[in-house]
């Protein structure tokens, strides 16, 4: 027997990413600096990040069997991400967290993926 250690899917489960998510868009949604980037109906948008989170966290694959390929960078290019939306961003993610209730060490890693990726997705500076 292979010993694998816990994923954060199975940590907190589907439904815990699904209210981060749901978190995550009610602060988008009316928040001044993000609102533009996104489509007016933000259906699709909530679907594909609760889609990633769920696999990337270690729960099935069917982000990648739908859309392929994450390729956050790529896929994030056409949008002029700077420092101040990725800090907007980062700011109701971290919000959405804390308003779940996602507790440690899920918690940590969580917030530690979402710092460095926002980080990563900046492609405009000041």
């Amino acid at each position: 027997m292979t010993y694998r250690p816990q994923s954060i899917y199975d940590l907190i489960g589907a439904e815990a990413i699904q209210s981060l998510t749901d978190a995550f868009y009610a602060g988008v949604e009316k928040d001044p600096v993000l609102r533009s980037m996104y489509p007016d109906d933000l259906t699709q948008p909530r679907r594909h990040l609760q889609l990633f989170l769920v696999q990337f966290f270690g729960g099935p694959r069917d982000y990648s069997a739908e859309r392929g390929h994450p390729r956050l960078r790529m896929r994030h290019f056409p949008f002029e991400i700077d420092q101040r939306a990725r800090d907007h961003w980062l700011q109701h993610m971290w919000a959405a967290i804390d308003s779940v209730g996602i507790a440690e060490p899920a918690r940590s890693q969580m917030r530690d993926y979402f710092e460095r990726s926002s980080e990563f997705l900046i492609n405009s500076r000041d």
